[in-house]
């Protein structure tokens, strides 16, 4: 590889360029009717490349995920967990509920190339604003349906669905955990957000297929089902052994050693494949031997329970007289992976994942300074890249109601007092700046 790789390779990559480059999805609208977290990322990551998102939320308190966090931890009508799946979208309060209410969505559906709704099957249609009833007006509409058991089938009427249950339906928790030990749900919202971004390939898909045909189409989209395509090698080996998979921790059962590991000052993830690899850990370990030893030199040899076992206790003796910063010094050194077990601090503070923009600092107008994930996709000519942050319920009304439908002030200030449209009102009487109209930049650049 030729030594000027790395220096081209951060140069065309680099995300500090990313507002000076087109948008990849620039005229894509994208109107969403959602809640919590399996609909709205859908749209959020679609915004990062460009696509223009209008989030319908009930007038007032709006997205329940406004409100929903660990310790009670929220400001301005929005919380950590809203604002992760809520950039670069315009915000509206509008009761699809009430017959005008009806009667605007349809028309933003008319001026829209996409509608993502993560409801219970049916509630649209219930609604008057299913698919059936979008296509009247729009025959091009793509239209998402996320839920977490589709939109059909013997658990698709009425039952709800959460991330938790996902991991449970899909198999992905009875594989998780420590031999012996109960099912061990993911720490985070797994289900949530690798569905959101399967979701989003499958609009891109059917974008696509538009672009060639001219028409759209209806997606439906199953929690469960997704995480189940995540479970690797399960089924064939079920299908093989008539076995299930065993719990194994924190190791990888597929390599070996590959496996966390506890040091004096922390934890450590280590793993080494190949034989060149597995070789330098064995030198970094003082144990040449292991790496000659037949029993261990093929990696197919060391998957065997036997042999596993004796090489991950070898590991795990010599780590834990080890600091996690000399173990991760020894593997840049001999050439097996390694990494600390980084939590959120030392994630921000990471000179590599700051130079990348994967920690992405900004400067918001509403609540200044915020610091989160930028996104992974790196693309060289149409980058990635998050403008603002969420915003409260109803602060983008006159954008999208005046500017986008074309309503007269007047009416829009009659269905306000219908409470058909409305905005967020904190609990001391403060509503959203009156001059948010766009004119001076800060929300429509």
């Amino acid at each position: 590889m030729g030594s000027d790789f790395f220096q081209w390779a951060s140069e065309v990559l680099d995300p500090k360029k990313a507002f000076l480059k087109p948008e990849a999805l620039k005229g894509i609208r994208v109107l969403e009717l959602c809640t919590l977290i399996f609909g709205p990322v859908v749209p959020d990551w679609l915004s990062e490349f460009g696509a223009e998102v209008i989030k319908v939320e009930l007038p007032g308190m709006g997205d329940t995920m406004r409100y929903v966090t660990p310790y009670g931890f929220f400001w301005k009508n929005i919380s950590p967990a809203f604002q992760e799946q809520n950039h670069n979208k315009y915000h509206v309060g509008l009761d699809v509920r009430t017959p005008e209410g009806k009667e605007l969505f349809l028309d933003l559906a008319r001026r829209c190339d996409v509608v993502v709704e993560n409801l219970r099957a049916g509630t649209m249609d219930k609604w008057g604003i299913g698919y059936r009833d979008l296509l009247e007006v729009n025959p091009r509409i793509i239209y998402l349906a996320n839920n977490g058991f589709g939109q059909w089938g013997p658990f698709a009427h009425g039952r709800p669905s959460y991330d938790a249950i996902a991991q449970s339906v899909s198999g992905l928790m009875a594989v998780s955990g420590f031999p012996g030990r109960p099912p061990l749900k993911s720490g985070v919202w797994i289900g949530d957000f690798t569905g959101g971004c399967m979701s989003a390939v499958a609009v891109l898909a059917a974008l696509y297929y538009r672009e060639k045909t001219g028409k759209g189409q209806y997606i439906e989209f199953s929690q469960g089902e997704n995480l189940m395509r995540w479970l690797d090698w399960t089924w064939l080996y079920a299908h093989f052994t008539g076995k299930n998979r065993p719990q194994a921790g924190n190791r990888d059962l597929a390599i070996c050693p590959a496996d966390i590991v506890r040091c004096k000052d922390g934890y450590v993830a280590i793993a080494a494949f190949s034989e060149e690899e597995f070789k330098g850990l064995c030198e970094a370990m003082g144990k040449s031997e292991l790496a000659r030893d037949p029993r261990f030199s093929d990696p197919l040899e060391r998957l065997k329970e036997e042999n596993a076992a004796v090489v991950l206790e070898a590991v795990r003796e010599w780590a834990r007289e080890k600091t996690v910063r000399e173990i991760d010094e020894l593997g840049a050194q001999y050439g097996f992976a390694s990494s600390p077990v980084l939590d959120a601090k030392a994630q921000y503070e990471s000179e590599h994942w700051r130079a990348r923009g994967a920690v992405w600092e900004y400067n918001d107008p509403i609540y200044g300074t915020m610091v989160e994930w930028g996104p992974a996709p790196k693309l060289s000519e149409t980058p990635g890249r998050v403008k603002w942050g969420a915003r409260p319920v109803g602060v983008d009304n006159e954008h999208v109601f005046i500017r986008v439908l074309g309503l007269a002030p007047s009416r829009l200030k009659e269905l306000e007092e219908k409470g058909t449209i409305g905005k967020w009102v904190d609990r001391v009487g403060q509503k959203p700046p009156e001059d948010w109209d766009g004119e001076s930049g800060l929300f429509y650049p």
